[in-house]
């Protein structure tokens, strides 16, 4: 548990050097998307139903790009509400790579860590001395490792540095989710979205 603060610490402290930075936020692309987010198997398929609705935005600061590849490290947060069960709000940094191809389109990959904070979408009671009180609810919170894979579009096909829409799904872990019982939870998000550049 100590590690998994000292790892919350360190993640904050890189993303807040990020965005203190206001002339880098002005100068690389931000991205806006939605998704649906289901609990499942890793790798088990593309699911919209049920439908538990979640926005994502971020922005993105290069590393390495050239006439076919790009590196870069993305910078996201994110909120979730999954019916009957939490809500959530989620900071992720994820180490993507983009392949371009020569009509338009992008393959796209992505590696990243997170954190969550997640809440009780219902009420919660505790049985004390005969009677049920309210339970305060502070939230969870979980370490997010995720995978993702998915296609884009460019509308310049030979610059990276325009405007792009994509599809992406996003795999990933909760953890520890419930320990001694379910030491962790998969997701999937299943995401559109559009990359814009504002210079």
């Amino acid at each position: 548990m100590r590690v998994f603060k000292y790892y919350i610490y360190v993640f904050l402290t890189i993303t807040m050097v990020l965005f203190s930075y206001s002339s880098v936020i002005a100068q690389n692309p931000v991205e806006i998307s939605v998704f649906s987010e289901s609990t499942s198997v890793p790798f088990s398929g593309i699911s919209l139903k049920p439908f538990h609705p979640g926005v994502q935005v971020g922005m993105d600061v290069p590393w390495r790009e050239t006439n076919r590849h790009k590196t870069f490290l993305s910078i996201n947060l994110r909120y979730i509400f999954h019916k009957n069960l939490y809500q959530a709000i989620a900071l992720n940094l994820e180490l993507g790579y983009d392949y371009k191809i020569d009509f338009g389109a992008n393959v796209k990959t992505g590696v990243g860590i997170g954190y969550l904070h997640s809440f009780n979408v219902k009420e919660r009671y505790r049985l004390e001395n005969g009677s049920y009180t309210k339970q305060r609810d502070m939230g969870r919170s979980r370490f997010t490792p995720s995978l993702s894979f998915g296609l884009g579009y460019r509308f310049n096909p030979n610059s990276f540095d325009t405007t792009e829409v994509f599809a992406k799904q996003q795999y990933w872990l909760e953890l520890p989710y419930s320990p001694g019982f379910i030491p962790l939870m998969s997701h999937a998000n299943t995401m559109i979205g559009a990359k814009f550049h504002p210079n």
